[in-house]
């Protein structure tokens, strides 16, 4: 069952409540360069995040913040637009009035708002959004933990006769400080309904555990993501080791996974990983999954390799006209497997599937179409034959 929670309205996107859980992604452009910020915030939107956060870290940021909004929305592009401040925000929000009310959401992280002026910093920042209508994040991050109350906590724990771990301690003054934070901000003047919270730490158990904390005491929606998770297989591995979990026990309204790209690399990957997570959840669905046997010696050739695929970039690169021309396309299901051990069983599972021969097997290849024997391809022909049989079947059931 999902967490109940209150549904914050984010330009247009609903985060909480009953609403799907949402899917974001935040660019690595120098957001002064507007040209470079849009190709990527753009890219972004069309790998289906449905917000996209920028770097607002200086004046020329600030500045170039309603540019960017403007040029999506004139290239077509009508995802929302987060602010990212750390440090300078309440500078930077009452200075520049229209980077303030171009953004669809301000991220404030409490431990970076400064010390000795700390609250009216915060206040500062939450009053712009008051006055742009405007939802913020308080996003505690452990790294950047508000050292003061961090102190606090821990000289209070040391008094105690049986004093706690510190690392229980540091996951208390991460709850804490979101709280607090959450309700300095409503003592200021913003509703409950313009808050959403989180609070990222790298170590997946500390994840979980911080949520299910902070879970247990607002109802205010949640933002979950694994911070640093890292590059590749180890990035995204642990993010999905962390957010599963939560998931599963209805814990979290949006999601982003922090993924490390490599030099040059493509941002939006952490995109595609983040719909895979709530896809193969059953979460949401997003487009037809292909399922595939991993291989063995049963099939020492690459066909069912290439062809699986085949299949999935065919897939993907349909799925744009697909998607407007077959509503309920993206809970198709599609089996490629390699031999004759699950082949068949799998491909009968699936919407429709193949069953390709393995090692030293019958060259020929039969395709089940809702779980019934439709036709036997054999020969060089048979990815381009089933890609047909492909969109006969979604024409069919779906136009």
């Amino acid at each position: 069952m999902r967490r109940p929670s209150v549904a914050v309205n984010v330009g247009g996107v609903a985060i909480g409540g009953e609403n799907p859980i949402v899917v974001q992604s935040m660019t690595n452009t120098d957001t002064s360069d507007v040209a470079a910020t849009v190709a990527q915030a753009k890219a972004l939107a069309e790998a289906g995040s449905e917000l996209v956060r920028v770097t607002v870290n200086d004046e020329a940021a600030a500045q170039a913040v309603p540019e960017v909004v403007a040029r999506l929305l004139d290239e077509g592009t009508s995802v929302p637009i987060i602010g990212d401040f750390h440090y300078n925000g309440h500078l930077l929000l009452t200075k520049f009035p229209e980077c303030a009310e171009a953004l669809a959401k301000y991220r404030i992280n409490p431990g970076n708002v400064g010390t000795k002026h700390r609250d009216s910093n915060f206040q500062k920042i939450v009053k712009v959004a008051i006055e742009y209508a405007t939802p913020v994040r308080i996003g505690v991050n452990w790294g950047s933990l508000d050292q003061r109350l961090l102190t606090e906590l821990m000289d209070a724990n040391a008094a105690r006769s049986d004093p706690k771990d510190a690392r229980v301690v540091l996951l208390d003054a991460m709850v804490e400080s979101a709280t607090r934070s959450a309700h300095l901000a409503e003592e200021t003047g913003l509703g409950h309904d313009m808050i959403v919270l989180s609070a990222k730490i790298s170590e997946v158990p500390d994840l979980v555990e911080v949520y299910r904390m902070l879970s247990s005491e607002v109802d205010y929606a949640l933002h979950l993501g694994l911070t640093e998770a890292g590059m590749g297989v180890k990035g995204i591995v642990a993010t999905t080791a962390g957010i599963t979990p939560l998931l599963i026990d209805g814990i979290g309204d949006t999601i982003r996974v922090s993924l490390t790209p490599e030099p040059g690399g493509d941002r939006t990957e952490e995109v595609r990983v983040a719909r895979q997570i709530l896809q193969s959840l059953k979460i949401r669905t997003f487009e037809p999954q292909v399922t595939a046997c991993p291989g063995c010696g049963r099939t020492t050739s690459s066909l069912f390799q290439e062809m699986a695929q085949d299949i999935e970039t065919h897939i993907r690169e349909k799925m744009p006209l697909w998607s407007e021309q077959f509503p309920g396309v993206e809970n198709l299901t599609v089996a490629v497997m390699g031999c004759i051990v699950n082949g068949p069983g799998e491909s009968k599972h699936a919407d429709l599937g193949i069953s390709l021969p393995g090692t030293a097997e019958d060259p020929r290849a039969p395709v089940y179409v809702d779980g019934v024997h439709h036709s036997t391809l054999q020969g060089e022909g048979m990815v381009d034959e089933f890609k047909g049989i492909l969109e006969d079947y979604i024409q069919a059931r779906y136009g």
